[in-house]
């Protein structure tokens, strides 16, 4: 049983210590069944059932009731099987087109200004990019009157780092409708940019959002 395997060993364990890519199919499999039988432990029933659709080559295409007839295998594990195997699909036929593409202040304004311009308190978005300068991901890092001291570097590049991002823009709005730049928001930028260049990561910009206008600090100088 997989008990009986040493812990440094078992499929969960190596996938928290290792991550996914060091676990072979069967064992992924055997985290998605996640019991065995009786008979059979999970590892042995996910073997059998990669041997049976010879590998993952048949298995994306298989039904519930196909997969459902290997023994030890009922429908609702059938139907979690088949989940991930759509999910899989899905995520390889993302069309990287779809995404927007940052290529100068005026289109990081147009992509934030309507969620921003009408918030009554400031909010620091990252804006996460490709090498393509395409968004990969948004994120609200701080909520409140911004200070040096309370965005932290280390907040806006774990983002970073878990999205393989290439570059950072920065965003916050001024609830007063008034984008220009405190002292506050030349420091966080300075000392963000700075951060970014030792890290490998660079701040292409910091939008500062107003009332239907907007400041780049990269074009006042400040990057």
């Amino acid at each position: 049983m997989i008990r009986d395997y040493p812990q440094e060993e078992r499929p969960r364990e190596r996938f928290l210590q290792d991550g996914p890519h060091s676990l072979s199919n069967q064992e992924l499999l055997a985290l998605l069944l996640r019991t065995g039988t009786k008979q059979e432990s999970v590892l042995q029933l996910s073997n059998k059932l990669i041997t049976q659709f010879e590998g993952l080559r048949l298995l994306k295409d298989a039904t519930v009731e196909e997969i459902s007839a290997i023994k030890g295998i009922g429908k609702a594990k059938a139907i979690q099987i088949l989940a991930a195997v759509e999910l899989g699909r899905r995520i390889n036929n993302l069309n990287q087109t779809d995404r927007y593409v940052i290529r100068s202040p005026e289109d990081c304004a147009n992509y934030c200004m309507n969620d921003m311009r009408f918030l009554t308190q400031e909010h620091f978005v990252c804006l996460y990019l490709n090498t393509k300068n395409q968004v990969l991901h948004r994120q609200t890092i701080f909520i409140g009157s911004l200070n040096s001291s309370i965005v932290h570097p280390r907040e806006v590049y774990k983002e970073a780092f878990r999205r393989s991002a290439a570059s950072i823009i920065c965003v916050h709005n001024h609830p007063s409708g008034d984008p220009t730049p405190s002292r506050e928001d030349i420091e966080v930028t300075k000392r963000l940019a700075e951060c970014g260049k030792i890290i490998g990561i660079d701040i292409l910009d910091h939008i500062i959002i107003g009332e239907k206008k907007y400041v780049s600090l990269k074009e006042k100088g400040y990057l």
